[in-house]
């Protein structure tokens, strides 16, 4: 009996110990994100004038931290695994890790059905499994709801572009008691705060020859410039402090 009970306490402290260290800042900690274009990493950084939020977001972080960003353009939480991008990850994951969780913009494509899933029902399940499976690992999921589209309608007002999508995100962290970020609300005050003309340069929106990596021009509303980008991650980091999560002690001040 001593000895089970020298057993149990040795357990204790051993993960006493441990879990003191990923919260004092100065334990390594490494971070993976899943999800879509508005988080990944975009190619040819120096003359793509597109950034994903996560892209830019390590410079937040001291050096104690690593981020893996594995986020894919135009995935779905269905597509993300068909495709094969989420078993890597899976089977990277370490105890301890973390692994932020943003779909919703291409779950809503219902006219494909390789990316559409239902909010209600599919959309919520798989979101249920990325957290089981990332807790099955040992590792901490956060899951977030989608950025903001720039959807402002004749009359100067925001409109909501995800519908139940968020909402079930929300769900779906109460009820298993994962971290929640609402960065579609976040972001609606940021697009209203630049206002109507002024929310473009949070976005992709050049005239034809205006810039040489896209000489045709674009109007694109959902996808970030870099200054969008670096907003939502300086959103995305100050919400950490505002939860005191502990993630926000690896934040540089």
């Amino acid at each position: 009996m001593k000895i089970y009970k020298t057993l149990f306490l040795v357990l204790i402290l051993a993960f006493g110990c441990k879990s003191a260290q990923t919260v004092d800042g100065n334990s390594p900690v490494v971070i993976y994100t899943i999800g879509d274009s508005t988080m990944a990493n975009k190619p040819n950084p120096n003359e793509n004038p597109e950034r994903g939020w996560v892209q830019v977001l390590s410079p937040f972080f001291n050096e104690k931290v690593t981020i893996k960003n594995h986020a894919v353009n135009g995935r779905s939480t269905r597509s993300f695994r068909d495709l094969k991008h989420w078993q890597p990850v899976l089977d990277s994951l370490q105890p301890g890790n973390y692994v932020f969780i943003q779909f919703g913009h291409n779950d809503g494509k219902d006219t494909d059905p390789t990316r559409y899933t239902n909010p209600q029902t599919s959309y919520r399940h798989n979101l249920m499994r990325y957290v089981e499976e990332t807790r099955a690992k040992g590792a901490i999921p956060i899951l977030f709801s989608s950025i903001a589209r720039r959807k402002f309608n004749e009359q100067g007002v925001l409109l909501d572009s995800h519908g139940n999508y968020t909402l079930q995100a929300r769900l779906v962290a109460q009820e298993m008691n994962v971290p929640f970020f609402d960065m579609q609300y976040y972001t609606e005050l940021l697009e209203e705060s630049y206002g109507v003309e002024g929310s473009k340069k949070l976005h992709l929106h050049f005239a034809p020859n205006e810039n040489s990596y896209i000489p045709k021009g674009i109007e694109d509303n959902t996808h970030l410039s870099v200054l969008g980008a670096t907003e939502i991650s300086k959103i995305f980091v100050n919400e950490l402090k505002r939860q005191k999560h502990p993630l926000a002690k690896y934040v540089k001040e």
